[in-house]
């Protein structure tokens, strides 16, 4: 291009002196333009995601410099200095590419297009709300990188209320007045009633756990009572039988009213009476007359003695103490045939 200048500069002197200054003029705005061109093209760094190249260029703004040397930006690619800034010879173009990663949450997956320094922030800048309960796998603090996977679970919780029936207990008591093996229900059980709260956890959705937190009595149970027999029956030998309610294994002796066996004569006050007040007697067919310990038998009990039948303790002894009990006779003859005897005896109603 220089040659061809100069070239039209002779032409031009050979004129004569007007031509020949015309031709200086030319040169010198010629040589003035192309030193002015050379002068434009710059020396400029661009740094793209921490790789740095060196590029040598006549364009002056940040978009034309990354076009021209095939730096395409995505939409949320970060440049500084923005793109429609004028740089000079010797600065630094920076650009941080935007990287995809995978966003699971609410039972879907995408991909997501982020410029985001960690996950904290890029949710924020997604709008992702999160509830007190949910977690994010990894941590908020982690870095984003390409093709990291980011879970948000959803947890929430609900009180659910509902009424539910307190059952009755039975209640069982002992009836001395009963038979053995007889029952009698005295009093009708009721339901109750309670109010439950309970607890239930969701996992996106999906119910994970359910736990009582309280529990209020609306209506207290009645219980239901019943009443056993403990009166036992016994056959007798000779014939019949008899409820009692208790039975004791004694030691059975006989006695009179005699002096011998009671200290008194007749004639006296007390001759013939028992501690009750009553006259000692015999009936074979009916109830007669026995001395015990009132501790064991209180006075005015009805047994049945094996051997010996129906009686009363009407009468109290010195010897008569524990389990041991005197069987009255009306005769010597009978107290010596009796003897010393270990018998059952019934108490019975």
């Amino acid at each position: 291009m220089l040659d061809k200048i100069k070239d039209s500069i002779k032409a031009y002197f050979s004129s004569g002196p007007k031509v020949a200054l015309l031709g200086v003029l030319i040169l010198v705005v010629t040589c003035a333009t192309t030193i002015g061109v050379l002068s434009m093209e710059k020396s400029v760094n661009i740094l793209v995601d921490g790789q740095e190249i060196s590029v040598m260029t006549y364009k002056s703004k940040v978009k034309d410099i990354l076009s021209k040397n095939n730096v395409t930006l995505g939409p949320k690619d970060i440049v500084e200095p923005n793109i429609n800034s004028k740089i000079k010879s010797g600065d630094t173009i920076k650009v941080e590419k935007a990287v995809n990663v995978q966003l699971v949450m609410d039972g879907q997956e995408k991909t997501v297009l982020t410029n985001s320094d960690n996950v904290e922030q890029m949710l924020n800048e997604e709008g992702v709300k999160l509830g007190e309960q949910d977690k994010v796998s990894p941590s908020k603090g982690e870095l984003i990188k390409s093709g990291l996977k980011i879970v948000v679970t959803r947890f929430n919780t609900k009180i659910e209320k509902k009424m539910e029936p307190i059952q009755f207990a039975t209640e069982v008591k002992k009836d001395p007045d009963l038979k053995e093996g007889q029952r009698k229900v005295v009093q009708e059980g009721t339901a109750g009633e309670k109010e439950v709260s309970i607890k239930i956890v969701y996992q996106d959705g999906k119910e994970v756990s359910r736990t009582v937190v309280q529990e209020k009595v609306t209506k207290k149970p009645t219980s239901k009572v019943i009443v056993m027999g403990t009166l036992k029956t016994m056959a007798l030998s000779r014939g019949g039988s008899i409820s009692y309610s208790a039975k004791y294994r004694m030691k059975a002796t006989a006695y009179t009213e005699s002096y011998k066996d009671t200290g008194k004569q007749p004639g006296d006050k007390y001759f013939g009476i028992t501690a009750s007040g009553t006259r000692v007697k015999r009936n074979p067919e009916g109830y007669s007359t026995v001395a015990v310990d009132p501790s064991v038998i209180p006075l005015g009990t009805k047994l049945y003695i094996d051997g010996y039948g129906y009686a009363i303790a009407e009468d109290i002894g010195g010897a008569i103490k524990g389990n041991k009990i005197d069987l009255y006779f009306s005769s010597d003859s009978h107290v010596y045939k009796w003897g010393v005897k270990y018998v059952d005896v019934y108490v019975i109603k």
